[in-house]
């Protein structure tokens, strides 16, 4: 049975699950080379950056590339090393988007010195930088205890668990909304620290799924042992 939509915070710790969805809006910069790409990135705003990074994780992991500039370096361009080097650039390992623009815009100036630019593409192959407006809603879960968090986390929307895990990092600055309210609200320190561990740059969303599951059903079967049921 799905439990019903409270407001945040309702109740006293109530964990509401919340979805999100992306409107994307095209900013109109467009680069038709990598020197043009560098420029770009280093004025870009911070939603743009955002949006061809962390956000690339909300389409859905794809294993070869980590983010919309290494899969155009690779697919477009066929520059496999710069694409390998972008690829290996964690955007949730940087406190601010400036620090972020500046890793890939250095990978990209290295890339130029040893390698030299390759021509402009194809009309139609170019970089378009975009940013994105996202909405927020409830998703129809709620958890009050850790059994009620377990049952909402086997069936709640993969972008749920996004917003929660992905763009809670950003919100809170490197915590995401799960940890932190079993933390803060269950008492459950180090089931916290375990869920707070696991690396978004290295995990699919169903990956981060499946990890949170396991860590909830070994917390509650220590709980079950320990009261003695």
């Amino acid at each position: 049975m799905r439990p019903e939509v409270v407001k945040p915070g309702a109740g006293g710790g109530r964990f509401e699950f919340r979805e999100c969805r992306k409107i994307i809006k095209a900013t109109g910069n467009k680069a038709r080379n990598l020197a043009e790409l560098m420029e770009l990135i280093r004025s870009a705003s911070d939603a743009s950056i955002y949006h061809h990074t962390q956000e690339y994780f909300f389409k859905g992991h794809i294993v070869e590339y980590t983010n919309d500039f290494a899969q155009w370096a690779g697919s477009v361009l066929e520059a496999r090393v710069l694409s390998e080097n972008l690829s290996n650039i964690d955007p949730f390992r940087q406190a601010s988007a400036e620090g972020l623009r500046g890793e890939l815009a250095n990978s990209i100036s290295r890339y130029l010195e040893k390698y030299g630019a390759p021509g402009n593409v194809l009309p139609g192959d170019e970089f378009y930088f975009q940013e994105s407006v996202t909405i927020v809603f409830p998703a129809g879960f709620r958890a009050l205890n850790l059994a009620e968090f377990l049952m909402a986390m086997r069936f709640v929307d993969p972008q749920s668990i996004y917003y929660h895990f992905y763009e809670g990092r950003r919100r809170l600055e490197g915590v995401d909304d799960f940890s932190k309210w079993i933390e803060a609200t269950l008492g459950l320190r180090d089931l916290a620290l375990s869920i707070r561990a696991i690396d978004p740059f290295m995990h699919s969303i169903e990956g981060v799924r499946e990890h949170i599951v396991s860590m909830v059903e070994e917390a509650l079967k220590e709980e079950i042992e320990v009261s003695g049921i």
